[in-house]
């Protein structure tokens, strides 16, 4: 009872000091001040905290707070000692907890230029040393955020986050302050200046683990996100930050990224921010709703917005042929894939693959012969495709197979005046290529 009274009054002690101005640097009776600070200060230097404690309590009692930031700094690292040591006196320890947290404050107000350095400190002792208390953590991790912004400890972020979520699982919190708690954290994040390679790959870190951790926590159902933005979006159609928090906190919820309000934000994002990135992420989320003609504009501006020579280009007019041949335009599908064919190497088998899909597919005006010539170009491509790409050799075979049942046969060819073996030029839907006559 005696350790937590003198703590009560230390605490009382060193906000009284404050006043020690009027009583000048080392306050009313500053011997006795200058005496346990020297005193407290020999035993500290030899991390001698036991014998340093009794005049430390001393001239922290006599000295105001202005007189020395040392002695708060010491301060925290012998309350530290002190928690450690009673970590079995339930009462005490809070006790302690208590004015070490309030040694941070009075640091903090009466060295404002060291202020960023002490919450930063105070942050990691609120996660080291308060167990069993999300709201005393939340508020506090909350205050030493809103004071000191994208300077503080990125680690705070993620033990602030968590202390929201423990909040929000006892039924002390709404999933929308989870959600706001989450997304401003992240902004901050992304706001953050790392010095160096460390400090940028502890962020990266932070931010993961947050990621991690919110969307392990099922604050964030789709259908409660989908609520919860759908009115904000619809009220503030131009607000290109909102856009990209309900993006980025829906990609994190399982399944949700194929909803009108998702498409939404990033169509928003894309407007008012446009970008390769963002175009190409419209035209899957397009290609996947079956809105080709959307999907295929979308990519078209994507691979516009690419430097050239990136190597994304061949992958992205893959994807663009695909994306054109579902769309019904044989015409720029063969082109598109034509162009992949040629440049890359890598994509060669799967771009003639597709090309003789597209012939397979394709169905031309005239005669008998004239209409049943696309199957040769098919299989044309298809030989083409297994030899670029032995893994396709199988499929390939198949759609063979399958398109040589189409071939005429030898006497039907004969009265048009065509033998097997002569060569023969298909041109239809904007397409030409010359291939070989084959007979049944």
């Amino acid at each position: 009872m005696k350790k937590l009274t003198f703590v009560i009054l230390t605490l009382s002690a060193m906000f009284l000091g404050t006043n020690g101005f009027a009583q000048g640097k080392y306050g009313a009776d500053s011997a006795k001040c200058v005496t346990n600070l020297s005193f407290y200060k020999e035993y500290f230097k030899q991390k001698n905290y036991d014998e340093a404690l009794p005049s430390w309590r001393q001239a922290y009692h006599f000295c105001p707070p202005t007189a020395n930031q040392t002695m708060l700094i010491d301060g925290t690292t012998l309350l530290r000692h002190l928690i450690q040591k009673n970590a079995r006196n339930a009462a005490y320890r809070k006790a302690l907890v208590d004015s070490l947290m309030t040694l941070h404050e009075t640091r903090a107000h009466n060295y404002p230029n060291n202020a960023l350095t002490t919450y930063n400190n105070m942050g990691q002792d609120l996660h080291n040393y308060v167990k069993d208390n999300n709201r005393r953590l939340y508020d506090g991790f909350e205050v030493i955020i809103n004071r000191v912004q994208e300077k503080v400890r990125p680690t705070t972020l993620l033990y602030d986050l968590q202390a929201a979520i423990d909040l929000f699982q006892a039924g002390e919190l709404d999933a929308e302050s989870v959600i706001n708690v989450y997304q401003r954290n992240n902004d901050l994040l992304e706001k953050m200046a790392p010095a160096n390679d460390t400090e940028k790959e502890q962020v990266a870190s932070v931010k993961n683990d947050m990621g991690s951790v919110f969307a392990g926590s099922k604050v964030a159902s789709c259908d409660n996100l989908i609520e919860l933005y759908t009115p904000r979006l619809a009220a503030d159609p131009d607000n290109l930050q909102l856009a990209q928090a309900i993006v980025k906190t829906m990609s994190m919820t399982e399944n949700c990224d194929n909803n009108d309000l998702f498409l939404a934000a990033v169509t928003t994002m894309n407007k008012l921010d446009p970008s390769a990135s963002s175009s190409y992420y419209l035209s899957r989320l397009h290609g996947a709703r079956g809105n080709y003609a959307e999907a295929v504009s979308y990519l078209e501006s994507a691979i516009a917005g690419l430097e050239a020579g990136d190597s994304k280009i061949p992958d992205w007019t893959y994807e663009l042929a695909t994306l054109c041949f579902k769309n019904g335009d044989s015409a720029h599908a063969f082109e598109y894939a034509n162009k992949v064919a040629a440049e890359s190497e890598t994509l060669a088998g799967k771009a003639y693959f597709l090309i003789g899909n597209i012939w397979g597919s394709t169905r031309c005006g005239g005669d008998e012969i004239a209409r049943r010539a696309p199957y040769w170009v098919a299989c044309d491509y298809m030989n083409k495709a297994k030899a670029a790409d032995p893994s396709l050799t199988d499929e390939a075979n198949r759609y063979i197979g399958q398109y040589s049942v189409y071939f005429p046969e030898t006497a039907e060819a004969f009265m048009y005046d065509i033998t097997k073996g002569q060569s023969y030029t298909v041109v239809c839907g904007g397409m030409r290529a010359t291939t070989t006559v084959r007979t049944r």
